[in-house]
């Protein structure tokens, strides 16, 4: 399972509440805050196409291209996903014209699973941030199979929130 974690805190709740539905799972986990991703410039009709960008989108992309599950975790920013995981899923497009990667062939049929972690209300407010992923998933040829929503703002919050740690450890328990 390849996880892209998509929170700028450390150890915050996105991260905590991951790491309930992934214990004792082999996992491989890329920090988008640890990476360099530059935005995407759209050149996809400029004559020359996309251009060469030097940062670490493609390293993450070789690894995730290498995993038949994904698992998406982010903070619910301003009722979106977080600003890393919006620059790396919009550098997809830029992907999608790289013929050397293959990428939407080597996309399809992946599972997916989504992680999103907010304040009080959530298991209401995140609900169109899954609708996102869910078309992101659909256009891909990938299926998004399942997806937790945890309540916390401050680091550990998200412990407290029982619906979310029985969720998460129903979905730990089917992957064992």
């Amino acid at each position: 399972m390849f996880i892209i974690q998509g929170s700028s805190r450390e150890g915050g709740n996105t991260e905590q509440l991951t790491e309930r539905i992934t214990q004792g799972i082999e996992v491989e986990t890329v920090r988008l805050r640890d990476y360099k991703i530059m935005p995407i410039v759209d050149e996809r009709h400029a004559s020359e196409g996309f251009q060469a960008v030097e940062d670490d989108m493609n390293q993450i992309v070789e690894a995730m291209l290498n995993h038949d599950t994904l698992l998406l975790a982010t903070p619910l920013y301003w009722y979106g996903m977080s600003g890393q995981m919006k620059l790396f899923i919009d550098r997809w497009s830029q992907c999608l014209r790289d013929d050397s990667l293959q990428f939407k062939e080597r996309m399809q049929g992946k599972k997916v699973y989504v992680v999103i972690v907010g304040g009080p209300k959530a298991k209401l407010t995140a609900l169109a941030l899954v609708q996102q992923f869910k078309h992101i998933c659909d256009f891909m040829g990938m299926t998004l199979e399942g997806y937790i929503i945890g309540r916390g703002t401050k680091p550990g919050e998200v412990l407290h929130d029982a619906e979310a740690i029985a969720e998460a450890h129903v979905l730990n328990t089917s992957w064992r």
